[in-house]
């Protein structure tokens, strides 16, 4: 509740003193929403500042997300603010179907059919160095440091939490490396996560012994060529930690608690500087596989973002 406060009180000042964005901005070089809420690609953070906003400039944006795969349904809701093309703060909110989960009930679990589990990210990026589009004929590429604090309401699988010793809140830190070649219409992204979030937070963070509950650093990539000024397509790999494996194999659920890298390839369109729409095949591998005859979950992601 005070993190929705925080935000309602900063949209409330960004309404009454930002000049909307004229933007010099080239259409799609900032990326879109991802469902944390920051400007990138749909599953991953780029070094990019989002908004419509350059130099000297505020700017604001907002998107909405679907994603549907085999057996869980994500629904995803956001604001993000930019301040002199260098600092972006976030927020989104996620809606998670977790049905399936009610399989666990036949251990003793109490779980809710169409039970949802919610997740607030606040997010805060800083430019550091570098320029995407100014340095695009060198080597140099534009760098960030982010930080994304997150917060689970799980409802009637807060017990199932509890058994897995995996906490409701966590911090994710992260540094990004963005590289566009602009003459040869290439981006390149390169990021390294410390997290010890479990399905990036919605199934808590961390787990007891013998699970691994401390944070470790894991990459993510994203590559996309734009095709022209309004279309990009591309590809993004998230590597994951892995924390409730081990105690999975422990209490004999073999691969049950497994969590896999999450993959996509998707088309982005802009037909305007001010909206973009993201289409993307995704591949998550196994998501809580021991409640999911181990199935691998894929299937399709649809993003829309509106930016001044």
């Amino acid at each position: 509740m005070k993190i929705r406060l925080t935000i309602i009180a900063l949209s409330a000042a960004a309404a009454c003193s930002m000049a909307v964005a004229d933007t010099g901005k080239l259409l799609l070089t900032g990326g879109v929403s991802s469902i944390d809420g920051a400007a990138g690609g749909g599953l991953t953070p780029w070094a990019t500042i989002g908004t419509n906003a350059t130099a000297g400039e505020m700017g604001v944006s907002a998107h909405l997300s679907r994603a549907v795969v085999t057996d869980y349904q994500l629904n995803t809701m956001g604001i993000a603010f930019a301040f002199d093309e260098r600092f972006e703060v976030s927020f989104a909110q996620q809606e998670f179907n977790a049905s399936p989960v009610t399989a666990l009930n036949g251990l003793g679990f109490s779980v809710q059919n169409g039970q949802r589990i919610k997740m607030d990210v606040l997010g805060l990026k800083v430019k550091v160095a570098g320029d995407a589009v100014l340095d695009s004929d060198t080597l140099m590429p534009q760098i960030a440091l982010g930080v994304e604090q997150k917060s689970v309401n799980a409802g009637s699988i807060t017990p199932v939490l509890d058994f897995l010793g995996a906490k409701t809140s966590g911090t994710d830190f992260y540094v990004s490396a963005t590289k566009l070649f602009l003459a040869n219409s290439l981006l390149v992204n390169g990021t390294l996560r410390y997290t010890n979030a479990n399905q990036n937070g919605l199934v808590g963070f961390g787990s007891k012994a013998p699970g691994t509950n401390s944070a470790s650093w894991v990459p993510e990539f994203s590559l996309a060529y734009l095709v022209n000024k309004k279309i990009a397509i591309g590809a993004e790999y998230r590597a994951k930690p892995n924390n409730l494996r081990s105690l999975g194999q422990a209490a004999n659920l073999g691969e049950g608690l497994q969590e896999d890298a999450w993959k996509d390839v998707f088309i982005a369109w802009a037909p305007n500087k001010n909206t973009s729409l993201t289409l993307a095949y995704l591949d998550l591998g196994r998501i809580l596989p021991g409640v999911t005859s181990s199935r691998n979950q894929s299937g399709y992601y649809l993003s829309g973002q509106f930016a001044f």
